[in-house]
């Protein structure tokens, strides 16, 4: 199962949600879950979503490394910056991993996986609205 979590930055509440059966690249996920983003909002996300920047003009992922050519310092720092900015969508997964559903390997219906998933996610927003 894949699952891909959109977080709202200031609240760090979970927006939509989306899911696949089996392995999936990330980006193909994003690009099958049709979510729309308005142009003038920012998109940060890991490497796993490369190709985003020709969807989505307003989007910024970390430079990635080849094995022939190291990252400069000035990237370095930028791939810095975008983790730092990308730490309230970790913290909002890490809350949603408490409960197990996707932190270890789910043995019950597939059918039933985006219903208790979005379940634990309305729960972890309720908890951050105090």
């Amino acid at each position: 199962m894949k699952t891909q979590v959109v977080v709202d930055k200031k609240s760090r509440k979970i927006i939509c949600t989306s899911f696949t059966n089996g392995k999936r690249h990330d980006f193909r996920l994003f690009k099958e879950s049709k979510v729309r983003v308005l142009p003038n909002i920012e998109i940060k996300t890991d490497t796993g979503y490369q190709g985003i920047e020709k969807i989505h003009a307003n989007s910024e992922l970390p430079k990635k490394r080849s094995k022939k050519k190291h990252l400069s310092k000035e990237d370095k720092r930028s791939n810095r910056d975008i983790a730092s900015e990308r730490v309230s969508n970790e913290h909002a997964i890490g809350f949603v991993k408490r409960f197990r559903i996707i932190s270890e390997k789910y043995r019950n219906r597939r059918s039933r996986f985006s219903l208790r998933f979005n379940l634990i996610a309305g729960i972890c927003n309720y908890e951050l609205s105090f």
